[in-house]
């Protein structure tokens, strides 16, 4: 039986700090919510940081100026100029899946974005926001999406229109997956590898479990940085494909 504290499942228990219901509605304070308070805050704090005039840039200026240039010729090369109109909300959502995905790998806090549900939200927030933009700004023209120009008519109603109608259905469940697979997978493996380490030295002593954890230990140590790596890879793929999706409200017909 793995012990409870190095189990690899239990940090991702949801434990409730402030019980809260009103009618059958559980609207408890938990440790995932403090911890998306927590990134809250955090980028709150490093934004006002960085809107402070200096005449030397200062480290949080300089990677605030980089993060706005970095979502926004994001937007540009996915969206078009006209996409930068979506700016705050892309801009938003990536800084805080980064800050979520890099304050979960601090010992001992809680990654939020290792829930399902969190990340559904978040891929249910932006095809929303698609599919309202995309109806007010070209009412029955969003409908282009799912008939293509320059197609034989049949194979538009026989193949084409089902699988675009399939493909834009699966879009949140493929957005939100992605992003909670990995981050749930990444830090199953380290908690793995770091209690393997630990039974070692428990179980055999401290020399022979010594020798024995040095291949847990090193695996632990080569795959933390590629965790925070990873931390910012899916916040990227995440903004990347939420500017994608709102190309195709931008401009349904392309």
């Amino acid at each position: 039986m793995i012990a409870a504290g190095l189990d690899p499942i239990s940090q991702f228990e949801i434990h409730k700090l402030i019980e809260l219901k009103i009618g059958k509605f559980d609207l408890s304070f938990t440790n995932s919510s403090l911890m998306m308070v927590v990134a809250v805050v955090c980028i709150c704090a490093w934004l006002v940081l960085s809107s402070k005039r200096a005449l030397i840039p200062g480290r949080a200026q300089s990677i605030a100026e980089l993060s706005y240039e970095f979502v926004a010729n994001m937007i540009r090369s996915s969206a078009g100029t006209d996409g930068l109109r979506f700016f705050p909300f892309v801009f938003s959502l990536f800084i805080f899946i980064l800050f979520a995905n890099l304050l979960g790998m601090i010992p001992f806090f809680f990654t939020t974005t290792s829930h399902i549900i969190v990340t559904f939200t978040l891929a249910m927030l932006v095809i929303g926001l698609v599919v309202l933009y995309g109806v007010w700004k070209n009412g029955f023209g969003f409908l282009k999406l799912f008939w293509p120009s320059g197609v034989p008519i049949i194979l538009k109603v026989v193949l084409i229109v089902p699988i675009e109608i399939i493909s834009f259905i699966s879009r949140p469940i493929s957005l939100s997956v992605r992003l909670w697979a990995n981050m749930f997978a990444g830090h199953v493996l380290l908690k793995l590898f770091a209690g393997f380490a630990i039974s070692m030295v428990t179980a055999l002593g401290f020399f022979p479990g010594a020798l024995g954890a040095i291949v847990p230990y090193a695996m632990t140590l080569a795959l933390t940085p590629l965790e925070f790596l990873v931390a910012f890879v899916q916040a990227y793929v995440f903004a990347l494909l939420t500017c994608v999706y709102l190309s195709d409200a931008l401009h349904p017909g392309h």
